[in-house]
């Protein structure tokens, strides 16, 4: 199957309201339309997990931030730019996203891929995407494919294909909340 084929694919179950198991910039993940509330509750469900744990999202470009974040610190920019390695940042006020995704205190992370398949499904799709490991909560996180349970695969509507035979183990991204009055926190390095 062709790259495009995959991201094709991928983009029709989206629009569906469907789950996906795809490779992200850094462990496989379980997304969905991160605009879709039904879509998100399947992921809590598949996953096994409380549904007030925040799931982070994809986006393809930092354009796009402000959209789903009613105010973007002028940190949040200098550190997208200077950041060497995948980084989530967790932004105070969520918006035009699902409602079961944000955190109870309305906070989002969101994470600009720079990964190649999740970059081109996020630009494809037009809407960000949720990224959670693709394992039962609590269990281990599949950094290769091979590492993703069969009850998890079967969850899904769509696995990808792109990258299934890389065994590359790369690390999960640093996360970092950003409050108000410029406060940064460092949740992981």
């Amino acid at each position: 199957m062709t790259l495009t084929d995959d991201i094709r694919n991928a983009c029709r179950i989206l629009n569906e309201g469907g789950i996906i198991v795809y490779p992200t910039d850094t462990i496989w993940g379980l997304g969905c339309d991160a605009t879709n509330a039904e879509a998100v509750q399947k992921i809590y469900d598949i996953k096994r997990r409380a549904d007030r744990k925040a799931m982070l999202v994809l986006t393809d470009s930092s354009a796009k931030i402000e959209a789903y974040v009613s105010d973007v610190p002028a940190i949040a920019w200098d550190l997208i730019e200077v950041s060497d390695k995948p980084l989530t940042i967790i932004y105070e006020h969520g918006r035009n996203l699902a409602t079961n995704l944000t955190a109870e205190d309305g906070s989002i992370g969101i994470r600009v891929t720079q990964e190649a398949f999740s970059q081109q499904l996020c630009r494809q799709f037009r809407r960000p995407i949720v990224s959670t490991s693709a394992n039962i909560s609590g269990q281990p996180s599949p950094a290769c494919f091979a590492d993703i349970s069969e009850e998890i695969l079967r969850a899904a509507d769509y696995v990808v294909s792109y990258r299934r035979d890389d065994a590359t183990r790369p690390k999960p991204s640093s996360i970092i909340k950003l409050g108000r009055g410029g406060t940064i926190q460092i949740i992981r390095n």
